[in-house]
């Protein structure tokens, strides 16, 4: 695979959503066949040959990363979404947000139990909405043996939150 600076499509927004954040916002990257393509084979690298059952990801973005990743690697898409979404049996998990809560559910028969799923987000801020997700995975009986994310950043401390799973991104910013 062909090297690409992703850092080159990923548009930096000042003052989103709110004055003083740096938002990293990578619709840029979708805009652009040549970095999402970039993004997707990179992740068919990774996790090629390990022993991963199922891929879940976060809503919404990160549907968009790991369907064609589920599709090149022949295994199911699990999706997690926000409460009231899905139709039927769900599991769901309650999780603090800076300054309120908020709920994420999966289809309780979408989950395999007893087997390896890969956990994944567009971009890795804090861990919370992972965190909770992973809780939601293993709640459904299966294993979390990874955490991927397109962007990491890691100066918001998402490796304590997230310990003991390993995480791997393609990008890190270390600074707002």
């Amino acid at each position: 695979m062909a090297s690409l600076n992703l850092d080159d499509y990923i548009r930096k927004i000042p003052d989103f959503p709110k004055k003083g954040i740096l938002f990293y916002d990578i619709t840029s990257i979708l805009a652009a066949p040549k970095a999402f393509s970039y993004c997707v084979e990179a992740m068919v690298d990774i996790y090629k040959g390990k022993d991963i059952d199922a891929v879940a990801a976060i809503e919404a973005r990160g549907f968009v990363f790991a369907a064609p990743f589920a599709v090149r690697m022949g295994i199911p898409l699990l999706l997690i979404r926000k409460k009231g979404k899905l139709p039927g049996v769900t599991l769901s998990k309650k999780y603090d947000l800076e300054y309120a809560q908020a709920e994420i559910e999966i289809h309780q028969e979408d989950v395999p139990a007893g087997k390896r799923v890969l956990l994944l987000d567009d971009l890795i801020a804090t861990g919370g909405t992972l965190n909770a997700a992973r809780g939601l995975i293993q709640a459904g009986g299966a294993e979390v043996p990874e955490i991927f994310g397109v962007v990491g950043l890691p100066f918001l401390n998402y490796g304590k939150i997230l310990a003991p799973t390993p995480v791997c991104t393609l990008i890190d910013y270390h600074s707002e």
